[in-house]
């Protein structure tokens, strides 16, 4: 286990935030012992007989505040995901969204996506989770796997830059295509752009507070 404590990293003055005092744990990246519980230890048996490469493919496997995450390596990452969809003891048939993470502090494994899905067949729930790092930002895309993600992986190569090899699509969906820059990373600068409002002009938020 991990243990911060503020908001946001910070220390020291400049917690406009009101929660300087708060404490914060998180979870450990080494795998979890077995048994799982719930039904976490039926559905890693079950896939890893139907993926025999199970143990080359998934670097940890984590189960915190009851939820079960996988972490695939990115080159299986779509192996796994057919598996899981496909497999009729397991039928994953929805992947509810694509969410980024940045870790700075992370060398050699700064952006994150996770993928949580449903097996509406089975009534369950599992998580893979990809770690790459920010010089090379490369993860297959799953839009061939479950087209919904399509969207979802257009904005998170728009909000932090990671690069979906395979979509056919690969456009910024929030930000205008001249942005420079992904606004969900945790360097990019709050702020910085200056508001005109009813003919007055106000600093960009970065200029009035001190986040560091």
């Amino acid at each position: 286990m991990t243990h911060d404590d503020g908001m946001f990293g910070v220390q020291g003055t400049g917690d406009t935030s009101g929660f300087g005092g708060l404490a914060k744990t998180g979870a450990s990246t080494g795998s979890s012992e077995r048994p799982y519980g719930s039904y976490f230890d039926e559905l890693t048996d079950d896939l890893e007989r139907a993926y025999p490469q199970f143990s080359e493919a998934i670097e940890a496997v984590v189960v915190y505040r009851g939820e079960l995450t996988l972490h695939v390596k990115r080159e299986k990452l779509e192996e796994v995901a057919r598996n899981l969809r496909d497999n009729p003891k397991l039928q994953f048939e929805m992947c509810l969204g694509v969410s980024g993470v940045h870790y700075p502090d992370q060398v050699g494994r700064e952006l994150h996506m996770v993928y949580p899905l449903l097996s509406m067949t089975h009534n369950r729930r599992v998580r893979l989770e990809v770690s790459v790092p920010d010089a090379d930002p490369h993860i297959p895309s799953l839009v061939e796997v479950w087209a919904g993600n399509n969207w979802h992986e257009r904005e998170a190569f728009d909000m932090f830059g990671i690069i979906f090899d395979g979509h056919l699509g690969l456009t910024r969906i929030l930000m205008p295509d001249d942005w420079v820059g992904h606004p969900q990373r945790k360097d990019y600068p709050l702020g910085g752009i200056p508001i005109e409002f009813q003919g007055a002009t106000f600093p960009a938020p970065s200029e009035r507070r001190s986040y560091q």
